[in-house]
């Protein structure tokens, strides 16, 4: 057992060697190579995607040992050396807490533990898919990426301060579209040819409004930080809903990759607006009818031990219970219906088997008539 010294100096290291490896980021292969985890891991703290990312840069897709077997019914191989990420240790806070933390939140954060989780890859057993591998193929047609252009645009222009037009690509002197800050205008290419570029373009224009608007707090930084940033979102972004944009350069970030301040900095400042272009893409992907539901593992309630399937009666009675939208509840009704229905042939088939093993403690039935008249 490691000492608690020993212990701390471990973690120091996982995260020291996390920094190296982000300082490590000055070619446009390794940004892309980061970003790519970005794109996978967008729900992970930036945190968390560093540790990922310097232990296995290739990873897709993470879970701990239990949650593959339990949720994708596969295993870990064996002699697989875990990816550790950081979980929060969550206390409950005492009244005095409360008072020193001067807070009303009934717990809090008080520090963090390095878990293993394993990569899909890491793993064997029943197939995996995502919502992403449904947009992908549906995004390969042409009028898909220009109708979530449309759907964007018209989101952008309608429900916030943006306001996005097109002109010309001749009147744009070489460029695919631009921001302007002092009447917070998206001008973009109309005539542009290649849709997914188009596309792209709308995002990386996106991404300068965000980031170096007039009321950005990153709205002084250099020239070549700010086209990175807004290159490096619109990049995730499309890698999220699967589209090629290989042939679109990042550039080199050696510019401002030199500080780990800096860099820390600008990595977390792509992260937050590249997380809000990806809710934005996949709300409106799903609207468009390009994200076909994506189905939980079905299980054959068959194989299921007798504890999982009481376990999932319980989960889905109170999924019934909380359910507000009709048509979700019907479905969940549904399934809980099936899974009642294998619990109670279970049941008839244990009683058979019972009676048919022990026939002498079966009562006749006019005696059990008899016993009920008294």
């Amino acid at each position: 057992m490691p000492t608690k010294e020993e212990a701390e100096e471990w973690k120091k290291q996982l995260v020291d060697n996390a920094e190296q490896q982000i300082l490590n980021l000055t070619d446009s292969e390794k940004f892309k190579s980061y970003l790519d985890t970005v794109a996978k891991f967008h729900r992970y703290s930036q945190r968390n995607i560093d540790l990922i990312y310097s232990q296995n840069p290739s990873a897709s897709q993470v879970a701990g040992f239990k949650k593959w077997q339990n949720d994708f019914k596969r295993s870990v191989n064996k002699g697989e050396k875990g990816i550790r990420i950081a979980a929060p240790i969550i206390k409950k806070l005492t009244p005095d807490d409360q008072k020193r933390l001067d807070t009303t939140e009934e717990k809090a954060i008080v520090g963090y533990r390095y878990i293993p989780v394993f990569d899909i890859s890491q793993t064997s057993g029943e197939p995996v898919l995502s919502a992403k591998d449904f947009v992908k193929e549906n995004l390969a047609d042409h009028q898909n990426v220009t109708s979530l252009y449309n759907a964007f645009k018209d989101y952008l222009n309608q429900q916030t301060d943006l306001k996005v037009s097109e002109v010309p690509l001749a009147t744009l002197n070489g460029a695919k579209g631009y921001f302007q800050p002092s009447t917070n205008e998206i001008v973009i290419g109309g005539d542009e040819p290649d849709n997914a570029l188009k596309l792209k373009t709308l995002y990386h224009e996106y991404a300068h409004s965000q980031l170096h608007g007039l009321k950005s707090a990153f709205k002084d930084r250099p020239r070549a930080y700010q086209e990175t940033q807004a290159e490096a979102v619109a990049y995730v972004a499309m890698q999220n809903i699967g589209v090629d944009t290989g042939n679109y350069s990042l550039g080199y970030v050696a510019t401002w990759a030199k500080d780990k301040a800096v860099i820390h900095s600008a990595l977390s400042e792509i992260q937050q607006v590249s997380n809000k272009v990806i809710e934005l893409s996949d709300g409106l992907t799903k609207q468009l009818g390009l994200q076909a539901a994506q189905k939980e593992p079905e299980h054959d309630l068959k194989k299921l031990s007798a504890q999982d399937l009481n376990k999932s009666y319980q989960s889905l009675q109170q999924q019934v219970q909380q359910a507000t939208n009709p048509q979700q509840k019907s479905e969940l009704q549904d399934k809980l219906n099936d899974v009642h229905h294998e619990i109670s042939k279970r049941t008839q088939k244990q009683l058979k088997a019972f009676s048919e093993q022990n026939p002498a403690i079966k009562q006749p039935e006019h005696n059990a008539a008899k016993t009920l008249k008294r």
